[in-house]
Order: structure tokens, then C-alpha cells, then sequence
């Protein structure tokens, strides 16, 4: 493993780590903590908040045209492709203060306490607000990071949401520019390296007494929307064997997801419906339709083309047997995605440096950084989640968790800063 490279000490202040934490997290929905969802207004001020804590630090700011926020800090060696971090700002309904945003912030951090102790990187460093990470109205997720990498397609753009908008509409009411997505906005080499911290999201690291995960690989996911059509009739007028319950379908059909990714023996695979919508959702008519979303995730793309490939065969026969209609349609793609070798070193190097105790890990939850891997190396950097609690408002990392995280990213990317350096030096020589 490479040595962590000698600098002077920068020591991150987790109490201003903690307000900046707490400042953001107060631009929410005060009847239903912690919301800050992707396009939302609310989301909007919290960019602007970003926005002026990044411009206090140095960094100029800017929106690319998929919406994306990204403070820039000029290095010594400009001609170096920019190294970056970050995550993302919105969140799920009611979500935590914690997941994306604590990605965004420790950076902060991590280039504060460099600025402290008067530390000037030879890269330009972006730190990087993608937009909507989170599943939102438009049923995709990852958007920011799709479309800087020419992953976002026409009909991406087309998506609309329940209040008649399209993405792209949402995506201009962000400051991006829809029109500038034919082509990516970043290629291959335009960045040198992407370290990204999050919180677990999980038990493993909690339960083990560990202080950093150093993530080995990204899960795939892949989400299938799914429409069950019955019809729908009088609940007291209605014989129980005339009926064409599409609810009735649907529930035997999501038991029969559950079995299915229980006995999943090519990988470990999780198979989840958590969306679901009941028309017309009247206690006194039998279903006549029922829309769900069927999210599948596993560490190989193997595993999950299979079990689609299973229960989308049960589905039909239950709906023949039953006489109800279906209809299927993938909602979203993302692959299966190894981090590099390189980046996970220099964390794993970063955390014995400190002396914090660490494990490799793979994430089973799906990351911006997964995307940022089509351009350059990624890495990621886990911090514990209190009984692995997330997407909920009881959602909590300890501040001196999240230092501790903080510094091992400080340590991370000033050790990067210097290989990256040296190999370009390298090169260039040859």
C-alpha cells in the first residue's frame, strides 16, 4: 500500500463542520423534517446557501447545463485535470440531514481546514452539488450526474411529472440548460480522480466498531414500472369469482418478488416494491388498476437480468390465470460499478494514517459516483449511520464521525493530489 505523503497538518473543526451541517439542514419543510426534494424551491435555497458558503472559501460557482453546482478552487498546476468531490444537496420526503449533503459539506470542510493551514493543492479541486440524486417526480434519479456524462437520453428529458412538467423544464427552472445535453458535458481525462463521502447508509460499520468503510464496488439497480389493469365494480355487488381485482394480482405478484430474490444464490440480490398506487382507492370498489415500481438491486448485472428475466414470466402467468391486463416498462439503468484500486488505497492508507479503524465494504446503495466513473477513478469513503438509519428523519452520524471523515478525506485527496502529480510528471517525461 502507498504511503500517505508528508504535508504540513491540516486539521479539520468538526464544531464548524457541525454548523454547516445544521445550517443546511434548516432549509427544509418545517412540517415534515428533514425535505429539501430535488427541484423544489426549497431545494433552490439551499443551492443558494452553498453557493455563498463555497464563494466564502474561494471557490467560484457555477451551474453547468444539467443543473449541477459546482464551486471550482484553481490550483497551482492548472493544466492538470481538476480532481473533485461532493455528492448531492436535495433528499427524499421527510428524509436525513445527512445523506448527499454531508458529502458536500465535509468537503467544504476538508478545503477549509487546508486553507488554514495554508496548503495550496497543484490540482484545481471542484466540489460537486449534483442534481437530484434522489428519486423525485420525474422518476429518474441521478440526473446531474447522468446528464454530465451523456447519460441522460431525449426521452429522459421528455419524463413528466404529475404537475405536467418535463425534466427538462425542471432542469431549466434549476439554472441548466436542457438544449446543451445532445452531447456529455465532461469526456474521459476531464477529471483526474472523484473521491465521494456518504454515510453508510447500514449497520455493518457501526455494529463492527469501525470508523470508515472504504467502498469496494456500487450495486446495480434497476427499476421496473410496472401497470396491473382489472376492473373495477361494486365491492358488495360484485361476486368474489367475477371479480378482476388488480390489487389482488398485484399483491401475489410482489409476494412472489420477495420469494423469488430470497432464494437468489448467483449473488447477493435485493428485490423491493415501494411504490405503489391504487386506482380508484375506494374502500368500496374492487381495484381496477395498480401501478408499482419494482426496484431490483445487485453487486452483478448478471444476478438482476435474471431475476427480471423470472418474475416477469410469473407476472404474466398471473395475470392470465387471474384475467387481468399488464403492462411493464424499465424505469431506470444503472450498471454495477467497481471502484478504483488507486482511490481505494489512498483511503484505506488515509484512515491507518489517522489511526481510525476501517473495513472494505460494497455499497448497497446507489451513488453520483457511479456515473463519475465513466470519466476517471472513483472512490468512496463511508462513515457510520446510528443503527443504520437513513432516508428518515431519525437519520444521525456523531460530529466527531463525521470529522473523523472529514480528515481522512482531507488526507485522501492531499495524497492524491501529490501521486497524480508525480505521474503526470511522469509521463510527461517519457
Amino acid at each position: 500500500m502507498n504511503a500517505v505523503v508528508s504535508r504540513p497538518r491540516a486539521n479539520v473543526n468538526a464544531a464548524r463542520l457541525e454548523r454547516r451541517i445544521a445550517d443546511l439542514a434548516a432549509v427544509t419543510d418545517p412540517q415534515f423534517p428533514w425535505s429539501r426534494t430535488a427541484f423544489s424551491p426549497l431545494h433552490r435555497e439551499g443551492r443558494v446557501w452553498l453557493a455563498r458558503e463555497m464563494a466564502s472559501l474561494g471557490l467560484s460557482t457555477a451551474i453547468d447545463a444539467g443543473a449541477n453546482l459546482i464551486g471550482r478552487l484553481r490550483g497551482q498546476r492548472p493544466e492538470l485535470a481538476p480532481m473533485a468531490t461532493g455528492s448531492h444537496s436535495d433528499t427524499v420526503p421527510s428524509g436525513g440531514r445527512f445523506d448527499g449533503a454531508a458529502g458536500i459539506l465535509v468537503a467544504l470542510e476538508a478545503l477549509h481546514a487546508m486553507r488554514d493551514a495554508g496548503i495550496e493543492l497543484n490540482h484545481t479541486l471542484e466540489i460537486i452539488d449534483f442534481l437530484a440524486e434522489e428519486p423525485n417526480q420525474y422518476g429518474l434519479s441521478c440526473i446531474g450526474s447522468r446528464a454530465m456524462v451523456g447519460a441522460l437520453t431525449a426521452a429522459d428529458l421528455q419524463r413528466t411529472a404529475p404537475d405536467g412538467t418535463t425534466l427538462s423544464e425542471g432542469m431549466a427552472s434549476m439554472g441548466g440548460d436542457p438544449d446543451g445535453l445532445d452531447m456529455p458535458l465532461r469526456t474521459q481525462g476531464d477529471l483526474s480522480v472523484f473521491v465521494e463521502l456518504h454515510i453508510e447508509q447500514g449497520r455493518v460499520l457501526e455494529s463492527g466498531g469501525l470508523d470508515i468503510g472504504v467502498v469496494t464496488d456500487i450495486v446495480g439497480i434497476r427499476r421496473l414500472e410496472v401497470r396491473m389493469m382489472g376492473r373495477a365494480d361494486h365491492s358488495g355487488a360484485t361476486p368474489m369469482i367475477m371479480r378482476a381485482d388488480a390489487l389482488a394480482g398485484a399483491a401475489e405478484i410482489i409476494v412472489g418478488f420477495e420469494r423469488r430474490a430470497e432464494a437468489e444464490k448467483l449473488a447477493p440480490l435485493v428485490a423491493t416494491v415501494g411504490k405503489l398506487n391504487v386506482i380508484p382507492n375506494a374502500a368500496n370498489v374492487v381495484p381496477g388498476q395498480v401501478d408499482f415500481t419494482l426496484e431490483v438491486r445487485a453487486a452483478t448485472e448478471a444476478a438482476i437480468i435474471g431475476y427480471l428475466a423470472d418474475v416477469t414470466g410469473e407476472m404474466q402467468s398471473i395475470a392470465e390465470r387471474r384475467g387481468l391486463k399488464l403492462a411493464a416498462e424499465m424505469a431506470g439503468t444503472n450498471l454495477p460499478v467497481k471502484m478504483s484500486l488507486m482511490v481505494q488505497s489512498a483511503i484505506a492508507g488515509a484512515a491507518e494514517a489517522l489511526g481510525l479503524r476501517h473495513q472494505a465494504m460494497p455499497s448497497g446503495a446507489g451513488h453520483d459516483a457511479a456515473f463519475v466513473a465513466r470519466l476517471c477513478p472513483v472512490g468512496m469513503i463511508f462513515v457510520p449511520s446510528k443503527d443504520g438509519r437513513s432516508h428518515c428523519p431519525e437519520e444521525y452520524t456523531s460530529p466527531s464521525q463525521l470529522a473523523a471523515g472529514a480528515q481522512v478525506l482531507l488526507t485522501t485527496l492531499l495524497h492524491l493530489d501529490t501521486t497524480l502529480t508525480r505521474d503526470a510528471q511522469l509521463r510527461n517525461a517519457q
